[in-house]
């Protein structure tokens, strides 16, 4: 798995510089695909992509600087922000995830293949739930 995490973050890499972004790195890529077309408060972002509180503040420090994202007050407390994606952000988010579609056409030649990959999302995303309960209540 972590070769594999590895190989992604080179891919994101990658791509990030096909399409000429050079001011934030895959694991910022990867916050953004996280925030999608959702508003959230920060510790909503946490639960949903499981990061390190300092590396998430950090991260968002970035995606603001580059406008990638918005933040907001919240509106019941002000201590408190929301996020979500810019302009910008929804721009490359929608070029990354045609990106996606394009490999995920390369992985696909029939539709053996298709429900091959289908089939290993699913268990990818049943071992995410495993591990992050076992993580947080315990086995």
């Amino acid at each position: 798995m972590e070769r594999a995490s590895r190989r992604f973050s080179g891919l994101l890499r990658t791509e990030l510089t096909k399409l000429g972004v050079d001011d934030i790195g895959p694991a910022q890529a990867m916050v953004l695909l996280a925030i999608g077309e959702a508003e959230l408060s920060v510790g909503e972002l946490l639960d949903r992509g499981h990061y390190v509180g300092s590396n998430v503040s950090y991260y968002l420090k970035q995606l603001a600087d580059g406008d990638y994202i918005d933040r907001m007050a919240s509106q019941r407390d002000k201590r408190s922000a929301r996020i979500r994606l810019s302009e910008k952000g929804r721009k490359l988010c929608a070029e990354l995830r045609e990106a996606a579609k394009s490999y995920e056409r390369a992985l696909t030649r029939g539709e053996q293949d298709r429900r091959n990959l289908e089939t290993a999302f699913q268990t990818l995303h049943q071992l995410e739930l495993v591990w992050g309960n076992a993580h947080r209540y315990g086995f």
